[in-house]
């Protein structure tokens, strides 16, 4: 496995891969990222641990979703196994990939409780506002981001270990930065101009009600897509026979 650097304009291509591989099998990839959402709903509603476990699942989850997506782009229906793939690829690879979940875990708690002590507790915005406390929990979040972004892949489908994959992870992303920057602002892009058409279409067919009503599957069903491309964005940063393999061919039996 190595680094592999890719121009800027990749940026694009990774939005455009997610998208067509998303209407490859619209249904099965919408249902699987619908039921990972309702699962962080369900999970978020048990206090405290709740969180916790819900934080310990994230980098596999993460990998399900990616999993679906290698198997949508070679032509296979996705099953709702696929979410699981990493913890069926051995016991070595499921406790690391728990190790990162432990890891991102406690970052997200650092980062949050920084953000409350420094900026105070949250204000209950109205909705689509931050306060100063959320924005600072996002800008402290962002190193955990970029660390996590290709980890789960990188212990899944290379085997590396979690400390190392981190590490991998952030040098990829810093050295395709440009592509990074291009993919982020193109999704930015549709996210904004799907919302203002929703947002016009439901002020003119319905008023400020509507609009919103219209608005919350067209976001769900972005992001689905957004979860498609995440894939695509690890495929083409590293060099490697094994990304090229069917995930059920990288699990045990």
């Amino acid at each position: 496995m190595k680094l592999h650097v890719v121009p800027p304009r990749t940026g694009i291509e990774w939005v455009r891969l997610g998208l067509r591989t998303f209407f490859r099998q619209p249904l099965a990839l919408a249902g699987l990222f619908f039921m990972y959402m309702t699962a962080v709903l369900v999970l978020s509603q048990v206090p405290v641990i709740g969180v916790v476990i819900g934080g310990l699942l994230v980098p596999a989850a993460t990998l399900g979703l990616m999993a679906a997506t290698a198997e949508a782009s070679r032509g296979r229906f996705p099953m709702p196994s696929v979410l699981i793939s990493a913890f069926r690829a051995g016991r070595q690879r499921a406790r690391a990939m728990l190790v990162l979940g432990a890891i991102y875990t406690t970052g997200s708690i650092v980062a949050s409780g920084l953000a409350a002590l420094i900026a105070g507790a949250p204000q209950d915005p109205q909705p689509g506002q931050f306060d100063a406390s959320t924005l600072l929990a996002l800008v402290l979040h962002a190193p955990l981001f970029l660390m996590f972004w290709h980890a789960p892949a990188l212990v899944h489908w290379h085997g590396i270990t979690p400390a190392k994959s981190l590490f991998f992870s952030m040098v990829a992303v810093v050295r395709n930065f440009g592509a990074h920057v291009v993919f982020s602002l193109s999704w930015l892009a549709l996210f904004l101009g799907a919302g203002s058409l929703m947002g016009l279409l439901g002020g003119i067919l319905g008023g400020p009600g509507l609009a919103q009503a219209m608005m919350m599957p067209v976001a769900l069903m972005l992001a689905a897509m957004f979860s498609c491309s995440i894939y695509f964005t690890f495929r083409d940063s590293f060099v490697s026979e094994d990304v090229v393999e069917a995930p059920e061919q990288q699990q045990a039996p």
